[in-house]
């Protein structure tokens, strides 16, 4: 005898066990409609380059490769490799003299920082390329005594020069604060072994401190390449024949302003990806055995995972 509790609706019933019943995604209206709408804008974005006749593809194409372009590319990407490489190794030193027990090296270090943060790039590189009014010749000699070597300032400090070093100062002050975090994001416990092994503080930060640091200065390093990349143009000022000013060269006897910016620009964006490539696979070289430190992956690695599992999926 059955009862009405023990006998449920169709509805309400438990479907069999050997039923295979399909997954359906939760559908999402609003994110649909917003990648559509999306798409449509970039669609009407590229749509009005390609058929925009100010941008005259043909004159692009033609200066994309030409001499002077490619000469000023590859002083820009020489600059940036200079300057980064110049200013880590300050911002190092600065950094250990920061966090040094030395109170004097300690305090010009943050003087120094202070300064160099506060100051714009541009006021610092005019500040350079004017340094003669201030010491119009260097000499070295005896205090009080005879002149061993002198020189003139006009003649050291060319506009190349002067990019340089204004750049470089510039970045050190900036990468001695990254560097700094880095070092102060390694556990204190580690440094706490290596003293009780009795290392010396240059081997701790060598071969301890920094190898654990670099995963937290990677990736603000690499966001300070592609700056550096991008603030080299400013050197133009100075009438340094960077990719920016080759540019500015050509467009001042062409009148093709549009065109020689679009050809510059071009640049940038390509070198700034392969720069920005190369940072991906050095945070994942240095985020092994942390794995909430790996990266996220890359639209082609999403993608590359998407066409993997969509040939795994059987048939139905």
């Amino acid at each position: 005898m059955t009862t009405s509790h023990d006998v449920l609706p169709a509805a309400l019933a438990p479907p069999p066990a050997d039923t295979d019943l399909p997954i359906v995604a939760r559908r999402r209206p609003g994110r649909t409609a917003a990648a559509v709408l999306a798409l449509l804008a970039v669609g009407l974005l590229l749509n009005s380059a390609a058929h925009n006749r100010a941008f005259q593809w043909d004159v692009v194409g033609q200066y994309l490769t030409s001499t002077a372009i490619l000469h000023g590319l590859v002083l820009t990407l020489w600059l940036t490799a200079a300057v980064t490489a110049l200013g880590f190794a300050l911002g190092t030193l600065l950094a250990a003299a920061r966090l040094s027990g030395n109170p004097v090296l300690a305090a010009l270090s943050r003087g120094y920082v202070w300064v160099f943060r506060a100051t714009p790039v541009l006021v610092q590189l005019l500040f350079w390329f004017n340094i003669g009014a201030l010491y119009p010749t260097l000499s070295l000699g005896v205090p009080y005594g005879p002149e061993l070597l002198s020189v003139k300032t006009v003649n050291l400090l060319g506009p190349t020069a002067t990019a340089i070093v204004g750049l470089t100062l510039h970045e050190a002050a900036f990468a001695a604060e990254v560097v700094r975090a880095g070092i102060l994001s390694v556990d204190q416990g580690q440094l706490e072994a290596a003293q009780s092994l009795g290392l010396r503080p240059a081997r701790v930060l060598r071969r301890i401190v920094l190898p654990q640091a670099m995963r937290s200065i990677v990736p603000t390093a690499g966001n300070m390449l592609i700056g550096t990349l991008k603030g080299t143009s400013i050197v133009s000022v100075l009438a340094v024949h960077d990719l920016l000013f080759s540019a500015q060269l050509i467009y001042n006897q062409t009148y093709q302003v549009i065109p020689l910016l679009v050809v510059a620009t071009l640049w940038y964006v390509a070198v700034t990806s392969v720069l920005s490539a190369g940072q991906y696979h050095v945070e994942r070289y240095y985020a092994r055995g942390a794995d909430r430190a790996a990266p996220p992956p890359t639209p082609l690695a999403r993608l590359r995972t998407a066409l993997g599992t969509v040939r795994r999926e059987p048939a139905r």
